[in-house]
């Protein structure tokens, strides 16, 4: 991924050198990293906004608003993947790497894969 903005789901405070949640709809906030040309050129984070059970819709639409193109997961439900699919953000899969940093450095290398269907999780906690 050359331009564009990367979300992944954290654990608070966030930030490139922060934890990934491992349940997207449940993390304390988004890190959401800006790139161009292939560097890192902006971090920030977004608090995510609480949501009652379904409305696994409400991360969907808070990341679609910040122009986000593409999000990292370590598991997410079939629900919000179609959801992020109808809205163009690409959901890219990695369940080993707690660390922020290096999964979105090999996103942006193009290392990693897209989620597929036989990978989603029904919701809740792992």
């Amino acid at each position: 991924m050359k331009n564009g903005r990367i979300a992944v789901p954290s654990v608070s405070p966030g930030g490139l050198e922060g934890e990934r949640s491992g349940h997207f709809g449940h993390c304390d906030v988004f890190t959401l990293i800006d790139v161009e040309e292939g560097k890192i050129k902006g971090v920030t984070t977004l608090p995510n906004r609480s949501h009652v059970q379904g409305g696994c819709m409400v991360p969907v639409n808070l990341l679609a608003q910040q122009k986000v193109a593409a999000l990292v997961v370590g598991g997410i439900g079939m629900r919000p993947l179609m959801g992020f699919r109808q809205a163009g953000i690409s959901v890219y899969h990695d369940a080993e790497r707690l660390k922020i940093r290096p999964v979105v450095e090999d996103l942006i290398a193009g290392k990693l894969p897209l989620i597929g269907d036989d990978q989603v999780c029904g919701g809740g906690h792992h």
